[in-house]
């Protein structure tokens, strides 16, 4: 969900190199051994895929990107070149009713019985029966914040905890001087204001989705800038005291101002209200050249050893149940990671807007920007 920095660990560029897209099935209609993946950067553990290729012989192209929309061009466009793509939950939604993936074949993938029944549930509202996608991580957003300021502003940081620091004026405006960001992205923050107001975050009518842009217009004095990246920087270097962003970018700036030692302490918070919760979706293109290949590389993610060391790598909550215990404790035991069952039974999904609701999103997003 978040947007990754585009670097690759040499091991996967090494893996680029050695592969190519341009294998099909071999003689017989055997599949050759090669699987071609698309995938954000910086998201699986540098031993993954070696060690699959060992095990399989497949060998693997290891492609990446940096934002959903890319990928859903190449997707839309057709004859994409991939066998498995990863997108977010509501992009993946929509993607499956624009006919882009094939159903899995769920007797080639025994492991999906590692999957964590109430994350399938909550997935199954985007894909009916669980028939496209196969979860890979998943994240949260919420409240990315400067502990000293917050507490400077407000005397303790527990007002963090809520949803009332961003969107009630008098409080979002104690920290205007110190730097606010809100993610420059309609499909996140309209629903967060929808939630906040005890209005359904997928609703899809006109007067409904006019009164959270009233509130966010309600606060846009106090913002500084709407952007879906910069803010690791600013909040990891203190030039910025409070963000509405993506979990795992919010602990990526948590840590790299700890190695930095620049005395910035940064935290983040899942507000008590409830906050969105999105999931990385495994996906085949209906196009797919290697789709056995692919099966077996889904499989081999839903493995607990498999799944607990990339996340042990990334930082990001895997659904697999079995892979908990294997995680190591700092992070499965980080609530702001692995959210308890308490702080999780309040989070909601993205809905997949029609073309007409998403117009009307970017409509009034303009003008939230602009301040009309």
């Amino acid at each position: 969900m978040k947007l990754r920095p585009l670097t690759l660990s040499i091991a996967a560029l090494l893996l680029a190199a050695c592969g190519g897209k341009d294998a099909g099935s071999g003689a017989g209609g055997a599949e050759e051994k090669v699987l071609n993946v698309y995938n954000y950067s910086d998201y699986i553990a540098e031993d993954t895929i070696p060690d699959f290729e060992k095990r399989t012989g497949i060998r693997v192209t290891y492609d990446v990107y940096d934002s959903d929309e890319i990928v859903e061009t190449k997707l839309l466009a057709g004859s994409s070149g991939y066998d498995i793509v990863v997108p977010t939950l509501n992009f993946f939604g929509r993607q499956i009713q624009a006919g882009v993936f094939r159903k899995l074949d769920k007797s080639k993938l025994p492991n999906l019985a590692n999957l964590d029944p109430e994350v399938m549930e909550r997935i199954a509202a985007q894909d009916p029966g669980n028939e496209y996608g196969v979860p890979y991580m998943m994240g949260t957003t919420g409240i990315g914040y400067n502990v000293d300021k917050v507490v400077a502003a407000f005397g303790s940081d527990d007002i963090a905890g809520s949803w009332d620091l961003v969107f009630k004026p008098e409080n979002i405006g104690k920290l205007k001087d110190c730097g606010v960001t809100l993610l420059d992205t309609p499909s996140d923050m309209i629903p967060i204001a929808l939630h906040y107001l005890g209005e359904d975050p997928h609703s899809a009518d006109p007067a409904t989705i006019q009164k959270a842009a009233e509130l966010i217009k309600s606060i846009r004095p106090y913002v500084q800038n709407f952007h879906s990246s910069q803010y690791v920087s600013s909040l990891a270097n203190g030039s910025t005291c409070l963000v509405v962003g993506w979990s795992g970018d919010i602990i990526q700036a948590r840590d790299r101002a700890q190695e930095a030692g620049n005395g910035v302490n940064v935290a983040y918070s899942i507000p008590k209200e409830g906050a969105p919760q999105w999931f990385d979706m495994l996906a085949i293109p209906a196009d797919a050249r290697h789709p056995d290949n692919a099966h077996a590389f889904i499989d081999y993610l839903l493995q607990p050893r498999v799944a607990a060391a990339n996340t042990n790598y990334i930082q990001y909550a895997n659904p697999v149940g079995a892979a908990t215990p294997l995680v190591d404790e700092d992070i499965r035991d980080d609530p702001t990671i692995y959210p308890p069952r308490e702080v999780a039974a309040k989070m909601f999904t993205y809905a997949t807007n029609a073309p007409e609701t998403d117009k009307l999103y970017t409509r009034l997003w303009t003008e939230i920007k602009t301040g009309r």
